[in-house]
């Protein structure tokens, strides 16, 4: 597959997919706001998407947890197992779902003991520190590398110092497509400063990787 050559060709590309001005999951249904609920919702859904598997059994599941009244920590907290692993099975989810069901309890209920089912408050405690916040999240259940990367790709519209991030798959895509190989080359194209605008470009990059979008962007 051809890939992108020029600057001029690479802003254009750039321009195009981030010109929807949404990131990965706003646009699939997800509002991505500085608030207690979107921000648990957004690393429920990072969770999710970690696993093995059809990604959108992870957005169905993500979305079934708010239709379900687990729209926050606390909420998702005082659910019962068993339901848990009811919604999730409805929604697609294979393998060990129990296991599933506990991760996100726990994580659930970490969230409330440790910062009051709000992940603004994990930022406070690492002083807006990146490496800190990266620490403090990989400290909750559930939680590793690649569930931070999802996660940050997102919040870094709104947590200003964690960017520059990319997941793994908008990398494949930034690499296919000629557009650099790592966060900062894509920071570079998106424009000093404009963390939301990386977020649209990155979050867009992932998408094109898994619906394999790659032909229709090179016409």
């Amino acid at each position: 597959m051809p890939s992108i050559s020029t600057i001029e060709d690479k802003k254009r590309l750039v321009r195009r997919l981030a010109g929807g001005g949404r990131g990965f999951a706003e646009q699939y249904g997800f509002r991505v706001t500085n608030n207690p609920s979107s921000l648990f919702q957004i690393l429920c859904l990072a969770v999710l998407l970690a696993r093995r598997g059809d990604f959108r059994r992870a957005l169905d599941s993500a979305h079934a947890l708010p239709a379900n009244g687990w729209d926050s920590a606390a909420r998702l907290a005082r659910s019962l197992h068993a339901d848990r692993v009811r919604v999730l099975r409805e929604n697609g989810q294979r393998g060990d779902v129990d296991a599933l069901a506990t991760t996100l309890g726990d994580l659930a209920r970490t969230v409330v003991e440790r910062y009051r089912g709000d992940l603004r408050r994990l930022r406070s405690a690492a002083h807006h520190d990146p490496a800190r916040e990266r620490a403090l999240l990989t400290e909750l259940p559930g939680v590793d590398g690649t569930v931070v990367d999802l996660f940050l790709r997102e919040a870094q519209a709104l947590w200003r110092e964690v960017a520059p991030v990319a997941d793994r798959r908008a990398l494949v895509a930034a690499r296919r497509l000629g557009l650099g190989r790592s966060a900062d080359d894509l920071a570079g194209l998106a424009g000093s400063g404009e963390s939301e605008r990386l977020a649209w470009l990155v979050g867009a990059l992932a998408r094109v990787d898994l619906e394999q979008q790659y032909a229709e962007l090179i016409r």
